[in-house]
């Protein structure tokens, strides 16, 4: 099992996050050169090795327009004033700043061209965040805005996060429990109790801890690509390392400000998971798919459907979700929200799961992602179904037509 493990002794931040992992990979830089061409406005990213403790890890920074955000002020030790640039305005206009909403983000998003999955992974980041402001200011998400050079900074960040952790493909994510930091944080609207009150509705139902350093050591951009990512908050598991990361802070610490990040095999072949079950009777074929869907963009590993008989001799159907136990929660709320249940049952399971991992073939249509699957005495490989759909739409081919086409490349 493919394992990647997070150290967030000094809380977490998406520069920071992005540094460790890209340090997993075997060529670093020339990835660092990929994310320059994703054509993200205005934005350059900057790799550079620092050395803090005496310990020698990578910074990444983000420019906008060829500057550093919050350059001038970096009231906290990860990223920049953006993180707290992430709230309520009441329109689209304040002074002289832009701001973006969410249907302003899917656009910027969608025009980056990203593989299907990592575009739905950094909108669902930034739902979350979205989500958080909502609450924290009682506003629906829909009038939710981002400061315009913000919205890049925070984009690059997670957009960097969410294609490295496609590039890595762990089949588990682990993280220590966060430490978060204390005291207070200057924002737009005042100062602010740590973590941040974005931050902290965010990180519910995640293992954290303050401390002594009187610092905001998670930020909301950190906090919420952890809580898309990590299977499970816990120790270091048992694991046979292949790569350690570490991604620097911008601030010096008498503990080295940095999220560590460990790549390997993990020993351990089972996958802890949650099934929610629930049955209805009054349902339509419809309503019942259109739950199926939010549940899966919610996070769900598997949702499916069983016929069954029901009391008064009435046909209905078995609504199973499979889940990790951190989103228990979060699919509890979409189950009640988008079905029509009243009641729904938990049972705690265990899944046996083959090693995964992901090959980059170069071909004549450009890059094709394969899946290699093995253990318990078997291999087996299967091509990216949206690289395959792409090469049919573009060749005006069938799927299996592109298949014979790869396979005599």
């Amino acid at each position: 099992m493919r394992t990647l493990y997070l150290d967030c002794g000094m809380g977490a931040a998406g520069d920071m996050l992005t540094a460790a992992l890209l340090e997993l990979l075997p060529e670093p830089d020339r990835f660092a050169d990929k994310l320059n061409t994703l054509g993200i406005p205005g934005v350059e990213f900057r790799k550079e090795k620092t050395v803090k403790c005496g310990i020698t890890g990578t910074h990444m920074s983000v420019l906008i327009q060829g500057e550093e955000e919050g350059a001038e002020a970096h009231h906290h030790g990860h990223e920049h004033t953006h993180e707290h640039e992430h709230e309520y305005t009441h329109g689209h206009e304040h002074g002289h700043h832009h701001h973006s909403g969410m249907h302003e983000i899917e656009h910027i998003v969608a025009d980056l061209k990203l593989p299907e999955k990592v575009e739905k992974d950094v909108l669902a980041v930034y739902g979350l965040i979205a989500e958080a402001e909502s609450h924290v200011h009682g506003v629906p998400v829909s009038d939710i805005h981002f400061h315009e050079v913000g919205t890049m900074d925070a984009v690059a960040d997670i957009t960097a996060v969410c294609l490295l952790m496609n590039e890595l493909a762990p089949d588990e994510v682990i993280c220590s429990p966060i430490h978060v930091g204390s005291g207070h944080v200057k924002c737009a609207h005042g100062i602010l109790p740590v973590p941040a009150p974005a931050t902290a509705f965010i990180l519910q139902g995640v293992p954290t801890y303050g401390g002594g350093v009187k610092e905001e050591l998670c930020t909301p951009t950190g906090a919420a690509l952890l809580k898309h990512f990590v299977t499970r908050f816990d120790d270091m598991p048992v694991m046979k390392m292949q790569a350690i990361g570490y991604g620097m802070g911008k601030k010096d610490f008498e503990t080295v400000n940095c999220v560590r990040a460990m790549f390997g095999e993990g020993e351990d072949k089972t996958d802890a998971v949650l099934e929610l079950s629930c049955n209805v009777d009054d349902m339509t074929a419809e309503e019942i798919g259109f739950a199926m869907e939010r549940l899966f963009e919610g996070g769900a590993n598997e949702v499916f459907t069983i016929p069954i008989g029901m009391k008064k001799s009435r046909p209905g159907t078995l609504i199973r979700v499979m889940c990790k136990e951190q989103d228990r929660e979060k699919m509890l709320r979409l189950i009640f929200k988008y079905t029509s249940t009243i009641g729904v049952r938990e049972t705690p399971t265990h899944r046996y799961i083959l090693d995964r991992r992901t090959e980059t073939a170069e071909t004549p249509f450009g890059e094709v992602h394969r899946k290699i699957s093995s253990g318990y005495g078997v291999v087996r490989a299967k091509y990216e179904y949206e690289d395959l759909a792409k090469i049919a739409r573009e060749q005006t081919l069938s799927i299996e037509e592109v298949k014979k086409l790869l396979e005599d490349v």
